[in-house]
């Protein structure tokens, strides 16, 4: 019967197999193992995601760059982008410059403000966060799937709804009030909604920390169980066991829930607009809000976007260094 496949050489006792080039040999080696596939197979795998990135980010980044180191339409009072970079000016930052830190700056406390309610809040979302997910991870056993849909159930519900929901709750004659004064914590009705920062700060934890629980519990879950379970064995108590082992291992987890809960937390606007409203705990994204609601402040908005990014580079490369040395340690 015939057949496809070629005939095997033969060579004599004691000769060495001939040698094949090299991405050939590989090549070959890849085929009969079933796993060969052309050098750009893989890399093309990230091509929609390079493709979402220079539509949706860096072009619009550039449009940004532009409107910053633009002009302002004299007439209309609408920023005029300059595409040409060597026609850029950078006068929109000397203005912001001077409103920040000049006589009588008036938007320096804005930036200081924001980044004390969004270390408040990362703390708080983290000091809830770790032993709701620790004991989804732990001890939830088969109730685990339910608790993690119960974790997800807030993203079922626009963000701005519940918001307004806490809103009618924390008025004077809300329910918030009313439970206060009825245990006996106040003795008249707090004003939540007058412009407190406890309110704005509660607001982004309550807002944000579903991406800290979750981030949390992905990476509590990938602790290996046995190193536990050796911890156990060599004499070390339960508490010693979660110091000295569970928390070392999730700090990248750590790291990576106050990435995700805080950035977005710096560009939040509409929090403070609904619990507050007042000039008194606005926020930078505020201060971007109402420059782009100004005619002829477009600019500014873009300044103030851009340095924000600036401010925020810092923590963004400490975090890519120390998962970069995370990897590292784990594949020695």
């Amino acid at each position: 019967m015939a057949t496809s496949e070629a005939p095997a050489t033969t060579r004599e006792p004691g000769q060495a197999e001939p040698k094949l080039p090299h991405r050939r040999g590989a090549r070959r080696a890849s085929a009969r193992a079933g796993a060969w596939h052309p050098r750009w197979f893989w890399p093309s795998f990230a091509v929609p995601g390079m493709v979402w990135l220079v539509v949706l980010f860096l072009l619009p980044f550039y449009v940004v760059l532009s409107i910053a180191f633009g002009a302002v339409d004299p007439l209309f009072r609408t920023p005029v982008p300059v595409w040409n970079p060597a026609q850029w000016n950078p006068f929109q930052f000397e203005l912001l410059y001077d409103r920040v830190f000049g006589p009588g700056g008036f938007l320096g406390p804005a930036f200081l403000r924001t980044f004390a309610y969004v270390a408040a809040a990362s703390a708080l979302c983290l000091l809830v966060a770790y032993p709701v997910a620790y004991y989804v991870t732990r001890y939830a056993g088969r109730r685990k799937g339910l608790l993690l849909v119960a974790l997800l159930a807030p993203f079922w519900v626009s963000y701005m709804m519940r918001m307004l929901a806490w809103v009618n709750l924390l008025e004077a004659d809300g329910m918030v009030n009313n439970v206060l004064e009825a245990v006996g914590i106040l003795d008249e009705p707090f004003p939540w909604l007058a412009g407190q920062p406890v309110t704005v700060t509660l607001g982004l934890v309550y807002g944000y920390i579903p991406y800290m629980v979750l981030a949390l519990y992905a990476g509590l879950d990938r602790v290996d169980q046995r190193l536990l379970e050796a911890a156990r064995d060599l004499g070390a108590s339960r508490r010693r066991t979660f110091v000295l082992v569970t928390l070392p291992l999730s700090r990248q987890a750590i790291l990576a829930g106050l990435v995700v809960t805080s950035l977005p937390m710096f560009g939040d606007y509409f929090t403070n607009d609904l619990l507050s409203g007042s000039p008194r705990t606005s926020m930078v994204g505020n201060l971007v809000n109402d420059a782009i609601a100004s005619p002829g402040q477009g600019g500014q908005a873009a300044a103030l976007v851009l340095v924000m990014m600036a401010l925020l580079a810092l923590p963004m490369v400490l975090y890519i260094r120390a998962t970069a040395r995370a990897s590292r340690e784990a594949g020695r």
